[in-house]
């Protein structure tokens, strides 16, 4: 492998130098528990609150409305089941999208079992809720609407301004999966009207095994981890002071550099969607052209399965993906491009291209040269492509008649 190129940063990202330097004294010299009382460790209770103010900063929120979780899953899962118990007298009706990650999906479904009812959106083909769906689907027995802030594999930005609106005016509580969102989109849970939002550190070249669900102050809802007076008596377990100083850390870097680094990675998004769609045929983008995150592609190539072509990349030194980590030893299509209206045959020839601010155009024109290499070498051995190919001359030449 004469290069290496990773391009799967919706899966995850390295963690940044900076990041790395500020958690190791808390593996070491500092390892107290926060919840002992002499001062050795109570300094490091200090420092834990110290990252919350930081983080809620950055949302225009309060301290006291951050929880640290173990990341997105855990956060999604406390956001929508803990909420669907706190609220069941007032009814148990949920909306929530088809395009959401498995998180907020396999929640809902747990709680489909437990006897609530749950609505999943159909999304238009750039993957956008319609508001009128919204608004159609909102019952007097609705408690709850989680719409995700951006899809993890096409990349496209929800209108969450007017769904958290929406929320607010029917007096329902809003929750968003901001995984993929946070620390690359400028969020402001006032503005939104968002109740509940979850995001995760190892999305902004922070650590994994950390995140934080925001609970907006009055918001009723259980513990989901029961033991221990951590995160104040509403999420048990010693806390993970490396994890959320690392998370502090990759915060403040990644707000400090947003504009100029999502600007770069726009610009290097732009240029390789330009390039694919033009130079390679029967290729398709999925997603929203212009709302959609700064670092996102993904393609679809017909005639081609896209197991082969992850793995031909990789034979490049090309780390891509298929759509999410989750679900990345899945057989089936993704459900999120099945839910945009791809039929199964094009959805399975799905390609997730994921940026960040050190790609350049150097090597975006590696991966462009390599995806046509790969692409025509794949679809010479498809016979679907085959009887495609001939269908297409067959009417050239009547046409020629």
């Amino acid at each position: 492998m004469s290069r290496f190129l990773y391009l799967d940063n919706a899966a995850t990202t390295k963690t940044a130098p900076e990041v790395l330097e500020a958690m190791l004294p808390y593996f070491t010299e500092k390892f107290g528990n926060p919840s002992s009382v002499y001062q050795f460790a109570a300094g490091n209770k200090s420092v834990i609150d110290e990252q919350r103010d930081l983080i809620a900063a950055t949302l225009g929120a309060k301290g006291k409305e951050i929880y640290f979780t173990a990341g997105g899953s855990e956060s999604d899962n406390w956001a929508l089941k803990a909420t669907a118990e706190a609220y069941a007298q007032k009814g148990k009706h949920i909306i929530t999208t088809k395009i959401e990650h498995h998180a907020v999906l396999h929640s809902a479904q747990y709680l489909e079992k437990q006897g609530y009812e749950v609505t999943y959106l159909d999304v238009d083909e750039d993957g956008k809720v319609r508001l009128q769906d919204l608004e159609a689907a909102i019952r007097p027995d609705t408690i709850l609407i989680s719409v995700m802030y951006a899809n993890n594999e096409i990349g496209t930005i929800q209108p969450i301004r007017e769904i958290g609106a929406i929320a607010h005016e029917h007096g329902i509580l809003f929750h968003t999966d901001a995984v993929q969102a946070y620390g690359h989109l400028p969020i402001d849970v006032d503005a939104c009207h968002i109740d509940m939002l979850s995001a995760s550190g190892h999305k902004l070249n922070g650590p994994k095994g950390i995140g934080f669900l925001y609970i907006r102050t009055g918001v009723k809802i259980r513990s989901f981890i029961h033991g221990g007076a951590q995160e104040r008596k509403r999420r048990a377990g010693t806390e993970n002071v490396p994890g959320i100083v690392g998370l502090g850390a990759a915060v403040k870097r990644a707000f400090a550099s947003m504009e100029e680094r999502t600007g770069k990675e726009k610009e290097m998004r732009d240029y390789l969607i330009g390039r694919v769609l033009e130079e390679i045929p029967y290729t398709r983008l999925n997603g929203h052209p212009t709302d959609r995150l700064p670092g996102n592609t993904n393609f679809s190539f017909r005639f081609i399965e896209g197991e082969s072509l992850l793995i031909r990349l990789d034979m490049k030194g090309i780390c891509g993906s298929s759509g999410s980590a989750c679900t990345s030893g899945s057989l089936d299509p993704s459900h999120v491009l099945l839910a945009i209206g791809l039929p199964h045959e094009i959805a399975h020839g799905s390609l997730r291209l994921t940026l960040n601010e050190e790609i350049t155009r150097e090597d975006i024109d590696y991966v462009v040269e390599s995806l046509k290499e790969i692409a025509e070498g794949l679809r010479r051995m498809s016979p679907l492509y085959e009887d495609f190919m001939k269908k297409q001359a067959g009417r050239a030449s009547e046409k020629n008649r």
